[in-house]
């Protein structure tokens, strides 16, 4: 496993970031054994958030970190203010009421890493920086960052936070896959796929740590699609992984993922999450295998290297390599 550094955490972050959405207390020695997996596998970074399962994910994943005493040995990155039905949710007092709520759900005394997972972008930066801020201070987390956020956003919050001498955001989690995103999967994501090079270029230039989530396209690259199924408008709008990233382009991509994995003796989820990792920013993809056997694949990526000549021919920027 590789491992890198995220200003504030005093603990190395493993490259991948583990996923946590199918964990639940009804089903924890199951839970339990992936997780036990995963970590032994080098990964010691984990994503959970204050929504996931009704917040039994939380649970589920707190009694596993305890019963192991590893609470010293796992980066969390937990997330919260997500909006609801009724309202956005970007403001101090529910960021305040998500991280208590999260923190006890867990059984921990602070998180990590914590991300705010969606924003309002008419609302000011300066009293959300100010409530993180306050609960870095009082302990209960140690770094922060946003989820979803522009980097316009990104900048302004940081330019507030050096004015008013806080701590700025520590990182960032937008969509980033080989799979270009055709279509978002819930109101108010944010991609950096495709045509936003200008985005790409802002994190390459600062070397913020970007966990990408979705990065291996919700397996659209190893599913049983084909480029017919773009023509079947029921099945493009009931299958996730179709209706946001199916598209003639991305049945190219894997196309061409699939002949590089056979030459190079690697799977194909292997050499789409390389394509993440070997990019010239500071990245933490965030993977989400449900079984021990996925776990194993995709901690393999990391032993895959990619020339930028096989990276730009796999994303169709050059027809050789």
């Amino acid at each position: 496993m590789e491992y890198g550094k995220i200003d504030g955490i005093d603990k190395p972050v493993s490259r991948l970031i583990q996923g946590t959405v199918m964990l639940s207390t009804e089903r924890q020695a199951a839970g339990n054994e992936l997780m036990d997996a995963v970590f032994a596998l080098g990964v010691n970074a984990f994503d959970t958030a204050h929504v996931y399962g009704g917040g039994d994910t939380e649970r589920a994943f707190g009694r596993w970190v305890n019963d192991r005493g590893l609470r010293e040995k796992v980066v969390l990155l937990d997330k919260g203010a997500h909006h609801n039905a009724d309202r956005q949710r970007v403001t101090p007092w529910d960021i305040g009421a998500d991280i208590l709520d999260s923190l006890a759900r867990l059984q921990f005394e602070y998180i990590d890493l914590y991300l705010l997972h969606r924003d309002d972008p008419g609302r000011p930066v300066g009293p959300i920086v100010e409530a993180l801020n306050e609960h870095k201070s009082a302990g209960r987390i140690r770094a922060f960052g946003v989820s979803n956020w522009t980097v316009e956003r990104i900048e302004e919050a940081n330019e507030y936070a050096e004015k008013h001498a806080l701590t700025g955001l520590a990182a960032s989690s937008p969509q980033f896959s080989l799979a270009e995103q055709v279509a978002e999967p819930w109101a108010n994501c944010v991609t950096i796929t495709g045509d936003r090079q200008p985005r790409r270029q802002w994190y390459i230039d600062t070397q913020m740590p970007l966990m990408p989530w979705s990065s291996l396209g919700w397996g659209f690259f190893f599913g049983d699609y084909k480029p017919q199924d773009l023509a079947d408008e029921q099945k493009r709008a009931s299958v996730p992984a179709l209706r946001c990233y199916g598209s003639e382009a991305n049945f190219r991509r894997r196309e061409r993922a699939e002949r590089l994995a056979a030459e190079k003796g690697a799977s194909i989820a292997q050499i789409v999450l390389a394509w993440v990792l070997r990019q010239p920013m500071n990245v933490f993809p965030l993977v989400g295998p449900v079984t021990v056997e996925q776990a194993e694949d995709c901690a393999g990526a990391v032993e895959v290297n990619l020339s930028p000549e096989e990276r730009a021919w796999l994303n169709l920027e050059r027809d050789e390599r």
